[in-house]
């Protein structure tokens, strides 16, 4: 070829590989599977790039070295005392999970797959990988709550330098075994020479890669400007060396490489970490458009139905039983055994080392050979799709994740701090609050929010903080410089769109005396232009109090700054079932009907405007925060409208069932817990409250249930109102309450709502019940037409 086809082969490597990344961002896909797609068609498919261009030894070197580069980067993620909790788990799968997918995985290649019994063996070391290329950035985007994302983590990094040192010696095997050597006996000594040499090289040089860079940047021997050069001159230098000596080595001596810089004390790592990731993300695109592209087009013929049976063997069958098989003996419930059951997309490493085999193996198995490439790509396009595209409704399904997370962390817990942090928990948003001052935690924690003492700027901060559910950053301190480090430290964690700070000074100020950072090593402006944090402390000294409005066609937000004026200040918008808007600089939200509206107003006009409706009846009072989170419930849930005669255990079922399909709780568990929790159960004129709270949930849900000729329910135990008396029920007078006979109901309420919230859920009860015990609630209940008129009666403001 021509330098300058060459040329244009490269720039269309580098141009294709940072386009997949940025639409795969851009529309929330995996990026590995973009990468692949565009590699397969520019090279076999397109013939755009060459594919005679990308072949020879240079590539593999290339290949190495770079999945080198990437395992360090990896390593530098990993706490060591993160395996307190789950160090067990992460051993049973690094080693047992191995071998078990190792002999499924060989017998699916043999029996499904078509493969030779030597080449099937091969196989299965080889798709033993998951790798951190995949897994990361399925956990970044998932966020699991708990141990199961450390696990996962853990497995995806360490499992990769494992499992192709197993490859390679199962290839070094075969190799050895065809050139007439030794029996069994000399082949198993051979391994094990040879898996001996691996951990001694990969361990002594790791150790002294990583002790000469600590000595190079704790004795300041180099500048700042290159000390991201410097520390990737030794991890390729370590690489190359530990290759020399033994080869393939190299993966696990960068591994640990980075393992033994992450937790060291002496220097930080941090901006190691972030060179690395930038460089990863080039390396990346650059491996998987090279090795996608430089299959023939004749490979693709190997595509068929054992090739697709296998794969879905290795994602249905294999996988499970090996996380099973790992899970014994562990803390692990069902749960997470379901998550990391469904979690094993291939990655680089098995895209690399299955090129470098087919083509090491050609002489030797020349009818097969080609078969391998083609069929690897396969299992990484199809578990990287399967995985990549579902794993965030099977984590949402089973309670272990918010896909898209809308809760917030607060840097600050002062006073007005906490105000903000408990009007967004008041909307049922998981919220964080962390401070280095004792005091203020202790003061947030009364006040029933979930707080940390914590350094935002420590260096260990991001892996120590349980950051599942929350998708965005306020830092609200007095200190402009500690905000913007915050903002800079939690870059690596939220997107830069989802990072806000409170500034300190006004724009005036700042122009006047200038030292303001850059726009990109701060975050967003919060609320209003001009607004400051003193400006904020003075108007809640005034009095000033943040309350939820709900925005309709006629009670828009353009009205209400109009009628508020210079004492409205907008701060927050939920919409739908809660996504976060924050209001900032560049661009501000645009505010629409339905939406809950947080803001700060003075006090006195918002119990005394007469001309803002801020009821739904109109009556011209501020709207409780309670009373806007019970329409919120109430306009969210499903009505069940009986007309025929049912039994109580029907309608449990029913009513689980819609549940079930709006929070990740089980129809199962919930049936039994509102069956059997019917002490629980208020009831009071002619209606019943089965309630339930569960940590599972991120906000409350209701059914809502109408018997037109009511239904008999038997409650053993009598319920007792306010005034310490059993009510009377609406029917039969006959029925009393304390005797346990039944009771005609003719509206149910099953609500579930999250453990972490008390208050709201007592509030929610209280909100049904003083509708219920209204005057002539029962009539218009039995009288409302559809559910919009169900709904209506329900919204009704109470008669006091």
């Amino acid at each position: 070829m021509s330098v300058h086809a060459i040329l244009v082969s490269i720039a269309l490597v580098i141009v294709l590989g940072v386009s997949a990344q940025w639409l795969a961002w851009r529309f929330r896909l995996p990026s590995i599977l973009l990468l692949l797609l565009f590699g397969f068609a520019a090279g076999p498919v397109g013939g755009i790039i060459e594919p005679q261009a990308l072949q020879g030894e240079w590539v593999f070197a290339f290949v190495s070295l770079s999945i080198g580069i990437i395992l360090f980067e990896a390593g530098l993620t990993l706490r060591l005392d993160e395996l307190r909790e789950v160090g067990d788990a992460v051993r049973n799968l690094i080693t047992v999970g191995v071998a078990v997918t190792w002999a499924g995985t060989a017998a699916g290649a043999y029996y499904v797959a078509g493969f030779g019994g030597e080449l099937a063996v091969l196989i299965g070391a080889l798709l033993t990988v998951t790798g951190p290329t995949v897994v990361v950035p399925l956990l970044h985007y998932v966020r699991p709550r708990g141990r199961v994302g450390t696990i996962a983590k853990w497995e995806g990094i360490t499992i990769d330098p494992i499992g192709a040192i197993l490859a390679v010696l199962v290839l070094e095997t075969l190799l050895f075994m065809h050139e007439g050597a030794a029996g069994g006996r000399g082949v198993a000594l051979h391994a094990a020479e040879g898996l001996v040499a691996v951990a001694v090289v990969g361990i002594g040089i790791s150790a002294a890669g990583a002790a000469l860079l600590v000595l190079l940047l704790r004795r300041r021997l180099v500048p700042d400007y290159l000390q991201n050069a410097v520390a990737l001159m030794a991890v390729v230098a370590a690489f190359a060396l530990s290759e020399t000596l033994q080869t393939e080595s190299g993966l696990l001596t960068t591994t640990l490489m980075g393992i033994i810089m992450a937790n060291q004390p002496y220097v930080s790592v941090r901006e190691l970490a972030e060179f690395k990731e930038d460089l990863q993300v080039l390396l990346l695109a650059v491996l998987f458009i090279v090795l996608s592209a430089r299959l023939e087009p004749a490979t693709l013929t190997h595509l068929d139905v054992p090739a697709l049976l296998f794969l879905a063997l290795l994602v249905v069958v294999v996988r499970p039983l090996a996380v099973w098989v790992s899970s014994w003996g562990t803390p692990l419930n069902w749960r997470e055994w379901a998550f990391l059951s469904w979690l094993a997309p291939r990655g680089i490493v098995a895209a690399a080392v299955a090129a470098l085999f087919a083509f090491r193996l050609q002489e030797i198995f020349p009818a097969e050979a080609d078969r391998i490439s083609p069929v690897v790509f396969l299992i990484i396009v199809g578990t990287v799709a399967i995985y990549g595209l579902t794993l965030p409704s099977v984590a949402r399904w089973l309670g272990l994740a918010q896909p898209n997370p809308q809760g917030v962390l607060i840097v600050g817990a002062h006073g007005w701090a906490r105000k903000i942090a408990n009007a967004l928990d008041d909307q049922g948003l998981r919220v964080l609050v962390i401070d280095s001052n004792a005091g203020n935690i202790h003061r947030a924690r009364q006040e029933g929010l979930l707080a940390e003492r914590a350094n935002a700027l420590s260096e260990r901060i991001i892996d120590e903080l349980d950051l599942s559910g929350i998708g965005r950053l306020l830092t609200l301190t007095p200190n402009g410089e500690t905000n913007a480090l915050a903002a800079l430290h939690f870059a690596e964690v939220f997107d830069s769109a989802e990072i806000f700070q409170i500034p300190t000074r006004t724009a005036e100020e700042r122009e006047r005396e200038g030292g303001d950072l850059p726009r990109h090593l701060r975050g967003r402006p919060l609320f209003d232009e001009g607004v400051t944090y003193a400006d904020l402390a003075d108007r809640f000294e005034a009095g000033h109090v943040i309350r939820p409005f709900r925005l309709t066609e006629e009670r828009t937000y353009e009205a209400m700054n109009a009628h508020y004026g210079e004492a409205f200040l907008p701060l927050f918008l939920v919409r739908g079932s809660g996504q976060v808007l924050v209001f900032a600089e560049d661009p501000q939200p645009v505010p629409q009907p339905g939406d809950r509206l947080l803001a700060l107003v003075e006090e006195l006009e918002a119990q005394e405007s007469p001309s803002l409706p801020l009821h739904a009846a109109s009556t011209g009072r501020q709207r409780r925060d309670e009373e806007v989170v019970f329409d919120d419930v109430v306009e969210r849930a499903p009505l069940v409208d009986l007309h025929e005669a049912v039994t109580y255990e029907e309608v449990v079922e029913r009513a689980a069932a819609l549940l079930a399909e709006r929070t990740p709780v089980q129809a199962d568990e919930l049936e039994a817990r509102y069956l059997t929790g019917r002490e629980r159960t208020v009831i009071s004129h002619g209606a019943a409250l089965p309630h339930v709270r569960t940590s599972a949930v991120e906000q409350p849900e209701m059914v809502v249930v109408r018997c037109r000729s009511g239904l008999c329910i038997e409650f053993g135990d009598p319920p007792v109102e306010a005034d310490g008396h059993a009510p009377v029920p609406d029917g039969d007078p006959g029925d009393d309450p304390s005797s346990g006979r039944t009771r005609p109901v003719y509206a149910l309420f099953f609500l579930v709502s999250p453990e972490a919230h008390p208050g709201r859920h007592l509030h929610l009860l209280a909100e049904v019940a003083s509708r219920v015990d209204d005057e002539g609630f029962q009539e218009a209940w039995r009288a409302a037409e559809g559910e919009g008129g169900v709904k209506d009666v329900l919204r009704e403001e109470p008669v006091s």
